[in-house]
């Protein structure tokens, strides 16, 4: 029998993505062939007993009020980021330095300046980094992509892509770290999976003319009064691509009713391609080579054939969840940081997102269009 050695984690942040991130550590323990076995072995939140509460809950072995004791502790391998975006910086920098694989949720940091200084470290020490879009992990997105490269839709020539929610649409919810500035508003909350789906499927992204609008300027502030709210609650975007294609985003938390409209369209010579993450199970192809009277988007429908969906399920139609995206996610990044694989959507990755979005914004400031700075 092979003793696998042990990968220790040591997570930051016990709210909802810290326990996906764990839903997602269980998922590929017992799913995937992993080079590591896990080892759940530290959380820290903002409190010894917050901390200590989510390690009796969620099977962690120690905890602590203190994110630092984390970074220091020599037996601990990989340091998973969920706490808020202005957090992260700080929190990577020091696991970096401390010699750490590290994992953090989206956005990586506020500014792309910030973002980029962490890839750097990271670079420089030679640590394996990942950042979390584990949308693109869904077996119908790769499914498109190949599908695209393999010109089964022809010459690209438009794309429509869209993030738009509703936990946002109430006036009357309060302020939340998400409309502070460092929170980085829509944009970077939806904003940055469209954008980083849409280089996915078709490459980089080389202009944009944005669009950035704050619906609703003030919300209460928890005590009585309200506070200004500085970051977008809409953006839209025009884009063109390295490829010649052009395509219209939009990052939306006021769209009434939609809970996860996480969906694309692409058009070309020979054929279309639709999808929905609320539907995300599904990828819908359009053939111009069907014979007239017989045209129309087929459903193609996620199953075995589609790796890795196999593993979690023999029988199509089942359907894949939001925490096995997770799981095939930071499977995908044990790989990495066994050597047996390259690193999914690391700090690198992540820090060109940022650019995007800070590019937007400058468009949106200037009404003109911007040539993608990095």
């Amino acid at each position: 029998m092979t003793v696998r050695p042990e990968l220790r984690i040591g997570l930051i942040g016990s709210g909802f993505m810290g326990k996906t991130h764990v839903f997602g550590f269980a998922t590929a323990q017992r799913v995937f062939d992993l080079p590591f076995e896990i080892v759940l072995h530290t959380i820290a939140d903002r409190a010894d007993d917050i901390a200590f509460q989510a390690s009796q809950a969620l099977g962690f072995k120690k905890s602590s009020g203190d994110w630092r004791a984390l970074v220091s502790d020599p037996e601990i391998d990989l340091i998973d980021i969920t706490a808020p975006n202005a957090f992260h910086k700080e929190m990577a920098l020091a696991a970096i330095a401390a010699g750490k694989h590290v994992y953090c949720e989206k956005p990586l940091a506020p500014l792309a300046a910030d973002a980029l200084e962490m890839a750097e470290a990271a670079e420089r020490a030679g640590v394996c980094t990942q950042v979390g879009f584990n949308y693109l992990c869904n077996p119908m997105l790769r499914l498109a992509r190949d599908m695209i490269r393999a010109g089964e839709l022809g010459e690209i020539r438009s794309y429509r892509g869209i993030h738009a929610e509703d936990y946002m649409g109430d006036p009357e919810a309060p302020f939340t770290f998400r409309h502070d500035p460092a929170g980085g508003g829509a944009l970077a909350d939806l904003g940055s999976h469209a954008l980083a789906t849409a280089e996915y499927l078709l490459g980089p992204i080389r202009r944009v003319l944005g669009d950035c609008e704050t619906v609703i300027s003030s919300r209460p502030d928890g005590s009585g009064g309200r506070r200004n709210v500085e970051v977008d609650d809409l953006s839209r975007m025009f884009v063109r691509f390295d490829n010649g294609a052009s395509g219209t985003i939009e990052a939306s938390w006021i769209a009434t009713g939609r809970k996860m409209q996480h969906d694309f369209e692409v058009y070309g010579t020979k054929g279309a391609l639709g999808f929905s993450q609320e539907h995300f199970n599904e990828l819908h192809f359009y053939s111009a080579a069907d014979r007239a009277g017989r045209r129309g988007f087929r459903r193609i429908e996620a199953g075995p054939d589609h790796d890795p969906y196999g593993l979690f399920c023999v029988a199509p139609g089942h359907q894949l969840g939001f925490n096995d995206l997770k799981a095939i996610e930071f499977a995908n990044f044990v790989k990495a940081i066994s050597g047996a694989g390259p690193e999914p959507t690391n700090f690198r990755s992540g820090a060109r997102i940022q650019t995007l979005v800070e590019d937007v914004r400058r468009s949106s400031g200037s009404g003109a269009w911007i040539e993608v700075s990095a």
